[in-house]
């Protein structure tokens, strides 16, 4: 019994140093600030993430330290398993696992002679967690991924190999128990499995001399395939952090002289509005000329025109003949979003602007010069434009 839970416990320990290497070998999982990229991610159809898994391998039976004599022959483990991934992290899985061996001594309340084969079958569900997608973050071509499990069914003991056989006298009972389920990644379909697992059972169901619990421990290795979607896709539209940052004395001292500037301009302003309400009333000629330029705003993030500036720029072009040549250039603020980000939102914003001065008030396409810009004004909101001249 000594050597085969030093058997069990080596298969146990290899698993858990494997994952140990595959989280070495994909700890690279991580944005650009260094931090681990987790969820949330988007719910797939409901047949996608399943496997179905085959395998084989070893079992034990171990009693009670009571009775340790009558215990320790290896035998044979064979399972069958369908499982789904609900998210990168959580799954269940349901399955046979069919095993036999034989007692030294005999198994007393099974009428199982000493050196006689008897066997076991096992219907079960487990709940399975993939610890390193948990904690390094869901990778779909990581190597090896390592899914603690808790498991609970229906334990059927037999006399002989086949609890189906004529004569066999059949045991049944609830079992529970836990395991480490290795995945090591062959194909996107394709996966190696293997599954330590230890299951509990009533050890006065068996041997009046044992104690209160038996342990089936197993070790199998198997194939995994999968069916369906096999990854999960992170949503798109979460934003970044935003992660506040102190000011400095440099910062903070050329803010305070910004605020004195402005309140200097804004003192002459004051003085300017003063005296212009002190002239007298003076005709104002209006010019009809077309304007030089239009700007177009847009709300943070987006490309899309509003019916508000839709009018604005339906205004400018009745402005113009259709033999017009403009310019377009469109701009993003620099303070929200990555530079690639940015330089796209403003090649999009220009081209929804070209589009309709083409689609909509008939300006030649040829005669329409597109341009891309961050910051065209001094502040965010003013620089979320398109300016077209």
């Amino acid at each position: 019994m000594k050597g085969i839970k030093m058997l069990m416990g080596a298969l146990a320990a290899a698993s858990l140093l494997f994952s140990v290497s595959a989280y070495a070998q994909e700890n690279n999982n991580r944005d650009e600030n260094g931090n681990v990229v987790r969820g949330a991610y988007e719910t797939n159809k409901a047949f996608d993430n399943f496997y179905i898994s085959v395998a084989g391998g070893i079992n034990a039976t171990i009693a009670h330290e009571l009775n340790p004599s009558s215990w320790g022959n290896i035998g044979l483990a064979t399972e069958l398993n369908v499982g789904k991934w609900f998210t990168p992290a959580i799954g269940v899985r349901a399955g046979w696992q069919g095993l036999w061996n034989e007692a030294k001594d005999g198994l007393n309340q099974m009428d199982i002679e000493a050196g006689k084969p008897y066997g076991y079958n096992y219907i079960h569900a487990d709940f399975v967690w993939n610890m390193l997608n948990t904690f390094c973050g869901y990778k779909e071509t990581r190597l090896w991924n390592v899914a603690p499990y808790l498991t609970t069914g229906v334990l059927a003991v037999s006399k002989g190999r086949n609890v189906l056989a004529k004569g066999a006298s059949v045991n049944l009972e609830y079992a529970a128990g836990a395991g480490i389920y290795n995945i090591i990644r062959v194909h996107e379909r394709v996966n190696i499995t293997l599954d330590v697992r230890g299951l509990i059972g009533r050890a006065r169901t068996y041997d009046n001399n044992s104690g209160k619990t038996i342990v089936f421990p197993s070790a199998t290795v198997g194939l995994a395939f999968n069916i369906g979607k096999t990854n999960f896709d992170r949503h798109s539209t979460i934003a970044p952090p935003i992660v506040p940052v102190p000011f400095t004395v440099d910062q903070y001292n050329a803010l305070k002289n910004r605020v004195a500037e402005l309140e200097k301009e804004n003192a002459a302003l004051k003085n300017r509005i003063a005296e212009l309400e002190s002239r007298k009333p003076e005709t104002i000629y209006v010019d009809n000329t077309v304007p030089s330029s239009a700007t177009i705003y847009f709300d943070l993030g987006s490309s899309k025109i509003s019916e508000r500036e839709k009018a604005h720029l339906e205004y400018y072009a009745s402005t113009l003949g259709n033999d017009a040549k403009v310019t377009v250039v469109g701009s993003a603020d620099s303070g929200t979003g990555t530079p690639k980000i940015n330089a796209k939102l403003s090649a999009d914003r220009a081209k929804a602007v070209k589009d309709l001065l083409v689609s909509k008030f008939g300006l030649s396409e040829n005669n329409i010069n597109v341009e891309t810009a961050l910051d065209v004004f001094d502040t965010p909101a003013k620089s979320r434009v398109v300016i077209v001249k």
